[in-house]
């Protein structure tokens, strides 16, 4: 079967080119009744618009970028693939696709986001994992590009974002494991270079600051099972071991878990453990965690988004939301 065509439609309404051209467009110099006419021919004869030409006539590609981070250009992390889900069914209702990139090495990171920018590839950027210096914003807010971001940094510039309040989260969590009698509880952080890192880290020393106690020990993990692990052998290995052991993701803290099985430590009465994120698989193995809600968070940065493009004005700019603490079987009062 051939292509269905404007000439098509054209030929079987009596009708030029150039008129069922603009009535399909929406434009108002041609009357109802000649555009029903048109639309209704369409229809039965199955026409589909060429997205591509009105893009060019636009200049607009309805397609919203996000560039994977350098730390970790992969899907294995399901915060990622919650996240991607969350914004391209999001943006599916404005017509918009989500084009995903992954990066090369670390130094070429602004040459992504300028290859998306000024190649004309898409007309709004989400970027995740904020740096505490991010030269990705810093980058857009010069070029006046549309867009928003999961997370904060330190820089002294306004834009859009969504953040979970990291700080506050760990705080409370640690603040639990106190009240439940842990006195050396470690933690396992993610790359101090993410904002969120240095949020959640924070709110760990805050808590036993506040307790009078100190550090049980502080690794650095790569957000991985396997970074989580090697963190966790580490942490074990000490000559006072801890009680209780955070991780910044449940990923992290699924690799800790791992390694203290294997180690004979039952979870929950021998270790505590403690992760951030709530990824599907936390419920399953009964992880203590925060949860953020991070499919709905890609759906909503995707509503903002598209209010940015089109130039519309937000009730809030700055959304920071409350992480909630998801008790399960892997924490425990220590044993005598």
């Amino acid at each position: 079967m051939s292509r269905i065509t404007l000439k098509t439609i054209a030929r079987e309404t009596g009708l030029s080119i150039t008129t069922v051209s603009r009535a399909l467009a929406g434009y108002n110099d041609v009357s109802p009744g000649t555009k029903q006419l048109i639309q209704e021919t369409a229809d039965r004869l199955g026409y589909y618009p060429n997205l591509t030409a009105r893009q060019l006539q636009s200049s607009s590609t309805r397609t919203v970028g996000l560039i994977l981070p350098p730390a970790d250009p992969s899907f294995a992390d399901p915060y990622f693939n919650l996240i991607l889900s969350g914004i391209g069914d999001g943006l599916a209702p404005f017509g918009y696709d989500l084009l995903v990139s992954a990066p090369g090495p670390m130094e070429q990171e602004i040459e992504n986001y300028r290859r998306m920018v000024e190649g004309g590839r898409v007309d709004g950027l989400v970027i995740v994992r904020t740096q505490q210096q991010d030269p990705r914003i810093a980058y857009l807010i010069n070029t006046h590009f549309p867009f928003v971001v999961f997370g904060r940094t330190n820089l002294e510039c306004d834009y859009v974002f969504i953040d979970e309040n990291g700080e506050e989260g760990t705080y409370q969590l640690v603040k639990h494991l106190i009240d439940l009698g842990h006195r050396r509880i470690a933690y396992i952080a993610a790359p101090l270079e993410f904002m969120f890192a240095e949020l959640r880290l924070t709110g760990y020393r805050r808590a036993l600051e506040e307790a009078g106690l100190q550090t049980g020990g502080v690794e650095q993990g790569d957000l991985t099972q396997e970074g989580g692990a090697e963190a966790a052998r580490h942490l074990l290995g000490r000559q006072e071991p801890p009680t209780a052991i955070v991780a910044a993701n449940d990923l992290m803290a699924i690799g800790l878990m791992e390694v203290a099985q294997q180690a004979g430590l039952e979870i929950g009465s021998g270790l505590s453990v403690a992760g951030f994120d709530d990824i599907p698989s936390s419920k399953f193995l009964r992880l203590t965690t925060l949860r953020q809600p991070i499919y709905e968070i890609g759906q909503q940065l995707s509503t903002m988004l598209v209010a940015v493009m089109q130039g519309d004005d937000l009730a809030e700019r700055k959304v920071i939301l409350e992480p909630e603490l998801m008790l399960r079987d892997s924490t425990g009062s220590p044993r005598a």
